[in-house]
């Protein structure tokens, strides 16, 4: 199955300045798609597809920095980056605190455009490979029983099997074949591999891991 293409989402109600940014962008490379507004871009958008969006700061209906907030409450959070005509301190202030990739006025270098847009595909792919990897783990996890979650919150303090049998009222040799279960459904071999994807997948967060000897 070939990947699918990165996409430039490009969300502006001026359709001159519309054209002519897509127009720079095909020029150069780059898969685009065009919107009039904020909510025809969200009504629109494969939820799922990688890529990024280009937007005007100040459109009707739905502002700019309204729809990096809505696009921030997705699942896939795209990139946003500002190129617009009446930026002002405030409204970019709070754009890259929100995470914007960059504010740009339209009257940009063209390069400057260029690069900010190659950033903003290159965060999307990191990103989308993180909640990839977060979505992979958190499935394994899931496949732990009620018990092994118990006993797996217990190992990732460092404790031993007989302190972690004597703590839930179980036999050692119940807790030797949890701790089986849970290396064989998590993919791994050792308890400091186990503690590190644990962390890694945020599961039981407040902990903070400890190693007794002979563990």
């Amino acid at each position: 199955m070939s990947a699918i293409a990165s996409v430039v989402h490009i969300v502006d109600d001026d359709p001159s300045f519309l054209a002519a940014v897509a127009r720079l962008l095909r020029a150069n490379g780059f898969s685009v798609k065009t919107y009039s507004s904020a909510k025809k871009f969200l009504a629109q958008r494969d939820a799922d597809a990688p890529g990024c969006v280009l937007a005007d700061l100040q459109m009707p209906e739905v502002s700019g920095l309204d729809l990096q907030a809505a696009l921030a409450q997705t699942s896939n959070p795209l990139p946003i980056l500002f190129l617009t005509g009446h930026g002002d301190i405030p409204s970019s202030v709070q754009a890259m605190r929100d995470g914007a990739e960059d504010f740009l006025e339209k009257r940009a270098p063209k390069e400057k455009i260029l690069d900010a847009v190659t950033r903003a595909l290159a965060r999307d792919s990191r990103e989308r490979e993180a909640r990839n990897r977060q979505r992979e783990l958190r499935a394994r996890f899931d496949m732990l029983t009620e018990r092994e979650r118990e006993v797996l919150s217990h190992v990732v303090q460092g404790r031993l099997n007989k302190q972690i049998a004597g703590d839930l009222g179980i036999h050692e040799r119940t807790v030797k074949l949890h701790r089986t279960a849970i290396t064989m459904k998590l993919k791994v071999q050792s308890v400091a591999e186990l503690t590190r994807l644990t962390q890694e997948a945020g599961i039981f967060p407040e902990q903070v891991p400890t190693f007794p000897k002979g563990q």
